[in-house]
């Protein structure tokens, strides 16, 4: 999905350069500001139906907010917002991650309206709290899970080496895809690796002995390539160019189906909460460090991992042989 300056065509001007410094100042991805955008227009059409500005009955998708203006924006209560989000929560199925997603678009407009370009004198949200999220505990392969992984790539593939590099990147660093694909041949240097992570934030990892030694084995392996178009891009498809995330998730998929692993929740994001909790469990490794090496912007983000290891030790106690023994009773 691609951005260019005819998007947003029906959206007035304020709001086109709200989504626009979301994307360019803000660093948030496509995906994200792509579903601001639906939410927001909704948002307004709602508006011009709350305050009268068109029929009773006009239907919301026909409604157009191309000439929408900052005042009427400014002059939405914060009762109006909660009616609209009464609207949208019960016309329409929404898990609790959605409902937080349009609380924090309408939040971020009015924040952006109010602090940055100061077109309103006060924000009437200002007091609008999100939805509180239930934050479910990760899938994630267990060690053995991982090796049936692993064992399922094909020495005999021409990939092989540029495949097994992925996966065991993908184990040992719990790098996102789009940090995957955007990896480039200068980001290896010694046992570290430059990662550009959310929002264009840089951070270093540090390899252990099995991803040097794959970085090395597929790097020589590329020399080989006839052509390279990127020669920048760490990982090249077949025509020499950088390997996206679509293909990268594609071989990810296919992987998992010849360990017996599909059907079972697991993708590259799940790779990545994988290594996390390989790190926590058998490395006890710190909180905050992990926060830095998985790049969370906030440690609460992280903090989900430290449930998982309770877990895991609830289930161990459980599998004790002696769990389920009863003494005898007088």
């Amino acid at each position: 999905m691609s951005y260019t300056t005819s998007d947003y065509t029906d959206c007035p001007g304020f709001l086109r350069d709200y989504l626009f410094y979301m994307l360019t100042i803000k660093g948030r991805s496509k995906l994200t500001v792509e579903g601001y955008y639906i939410d927001l227009r909704t948002y307004l059409r709602f508006l011009h139906l709350q305050k009268g500005l068109v029929p009773r009955d006009t239907p919301l998708e026909e409604i157009d907010i191309s000439d929408s203006s900052v005042e009427l924006v400014g002059s939405a209560s914060l009762s109006d917002v909660y009616e609209f989000l009464n609207y949208v929560f019960s016309e329409k199925s929404n898990n609790a991650n959605t409902r937080a997603r349009k609380v924090s678009a309408i939040r971020g407009l009015y924040k952006y309206l109010t602090n940055n370009v100061r077109l309103l004198q006060t924000n009437p949200v200002e007091n609008l709290e999100l939805p509180a999220t239930k934050k479910a505990l990760p899938a994630y392969l267990n060690l053995e899970q991982c090796y049936e992984l692993l064992g399922a790539l094909d020495p005999a593939d021409p990939h092989y080496r540029r495949d097994y590099c992925m996966v065991i990147l993908f184990l040992n660093c719990g790098m996102r895809l789009s940090e995957m694909s955007g990896l480039n041949v200068a980001s290896f240097r010694d046992n570290t690796l430059r990662v550009l992570g959310k929002g264009n934030k840089e951070r270093i990892l540090y390899l252990n002995e099995a991803c040097m030694d794959a970085l090395r084995d597929y790097l020589e392996e590329r020399k080989e390539y006839t052509k390279i178009v990127d020669q920048d891009a760490l990982f090249l498809n077949r025509q020499g160019r950088r390997l996206g995330q679509r293909r990268i998730q594609q071989i990810i998929t296919e992987l998992l189906q010849k360990a017996g692993l599909s059907n079972m929740g697991f993708s590259t994001h799940k790779l990545r909460h994988t290594a996390a909790t390989m790190m926590y469990q058998y490395g006890n490794v710190d909180v905050k460090v992990l926060q830095e090496i998985l790049g969370h912007e906030h440690l609460n983000t992280t903090e989900i991992y430290t449930h998982v290891a309770d877990v895991q030790k609830e289930d161990a106690m459980a599998s004790n042989p002696l769990a389920n023994y009863h003494r005898k009773k007088k």
